[in-house]
């Protein structure tokens, strides 16, 4: 163990050529990143996340239920032996083979079953008021963290002056300030990459949990090599654009069209700007070329940059589906009202109706049960547009 311990904090890797980690100890005269400063991050993370439950039954709820928001999830698929059955020991999603086979033995139409199913699936998910406590949360903590964030960065000189990120680099001081920023920015993230197991399921899980891996790595890779000066400004600009994210989500949920409208516009401005304009423009640009200049690459800096690159990659996958979103809704709303939020659950929501599905007939036509009709209650039941944190 102490050799895999002496090989990962290689000072080969971590630092630039001559620096050594006994230079970066903790004096009398300054305080750096330690790598034992991230082990706060884990019960701070547990922290956050109870924060975060009792902020949503003490504040969110009532909010919601202010706001008209029903409890009620998903319509309810009608009790069948048989279907439960293939639906928890076999598929939640037959194929037209399993489905044809069990038309023939319900004596029900295949549409039928197939919508049998997707309201068993539907069933399991949360209600409206569970997503609106949820982005009420996240909203709250991201305008939190983004205010603290500019309030921070405009007293320093490197949000005016890139290059002040790479002078005198390694030996930058850590201030209070920075250190909590990093610390309450890591935690947070990790409680939503351990709350995605227990969050609405969503199609991008996978594409989540890697932006997740991606920002913790990232986080956690400049405050071990004390690249924490170009960190906050990664950090605070991608906090911009969730807040309105979020915003407009809740404004969905609690069907405020017109602001909903509104608030994705300037989040559709703000993502966009920011994650193909600023972020490249601004940040890759003092990563890869101005620290090249003032301090030269080494192996971790390559590995930084990489991530860097990765995020760039997961920005530009977000950002083609917003404009996707835009173009289905502009032109949905030809016929009727706008809504991004709606023609997004195409794109990124994990319930799975479509209107048409709706004029099925009722099962009691073939089966002699008090089956269930009528429009689907999940149909509209959304999670609106692509989530970057959110980042």
């Amino acid at each position: 163990m102490a050799g895999i311990l002496v090989w990962f904090w290689n000072e080969r890797f971590w630092l630039p050529h001559n620096v050594t980690w006994a230079d970066l100890k903790n004096t009398d005269e300054a305080t750096f990143p330690q790598a034992e400063d991230l082990y706060l991050a884990f019960p701070l993370a547990v922290c956050i996340f109870m924060i975060r439950l009792v902020f949503e039954r003490v504040i969110a709820r009532p909010c919601a239920l202010g706001l008209k928001i029903q409890a009620n999830g998903p319509q309810k698929a009608q009790p069948n032996a048989i279907l439960e059955k293939v639906f928890t020991a076999i598929t939640k999603h037959p194929d037209e083979k399993r489905l044809e086979g069990l038309s023939k033995q319900l004596d029900w139409d295949v549409r039928t079953i197939q919508r049998w199913f997707r309201q068993r699936r539907n069933q399991e998910k949360p209600s409206t008021l569970t997503r609106f406590c949820e982005s009420m949360w996240r909203f709250t903590f991201y305008l939190y963290i983004f205010t603290y964030g500019v309030r921070f960065l405009k007293k320093t000189p490197w949000l005016w002056n890139t290059r002040e990120c790479w002078y005198n680099y390694p030996y930058q001081p850590l201030t209070v300030d920075l250190h909590y920023y990093y610390i309450v920015e890591l935690s947070f993230y990790l409680s939503l990459l351990f709350s995605q197991f227990t969050d609405i399921r969503r199609k991008d899980f996978l594409i989540m949990f890697m932006h997740h891996l991606a920002t913790i790595s990232l986080i956690t890779f400049s405050y071990v090599n004390n690249m924490a000066r170009v960190g906050t400004l990664v950090m605070c600009l991608h906090d911009s654009a969730d807040i309105l994210l979020e915003a407009a989500k809740m404004a969905n949920y609690a069907k405020c069209q017109r602001l909903c409208n509104l608030i994705f516009v300037m989040f559709s401005l703000v993502f966009i700007s920011s994650r193909l304009g600023v972020y490249p423009v601004w940040i890759l640009n003092t990563t890869l070329f101005e620290s090249w200049e003032v301090v030269g690459p080494f192996p971790s800096w390559w590995v930084f940059n990489f991530l860097l690159l990765l995020l760039q990659v997961l920005h530009s996958f977000w950002s083609y589906l917003i404009v996707r979103i835009a173009c289905r809704a502009v032109s949905r709303g030809k016929a009727g009202k706008w809504n991004p939020l709606h023609v997004s659950k195409d794109d990124r929501s994990d319930i799975e109706t479509s209107s048409d599905e709706d004029e099925v007939p009722p099962p009691s036509q073939k089966v002699h049960s008090s089956a269930t009709n009528g429009t689907n209650g999940a149909n509209g039941y959304l999670a609106g547009p692509p989530c970057p944190d959110e980042h």
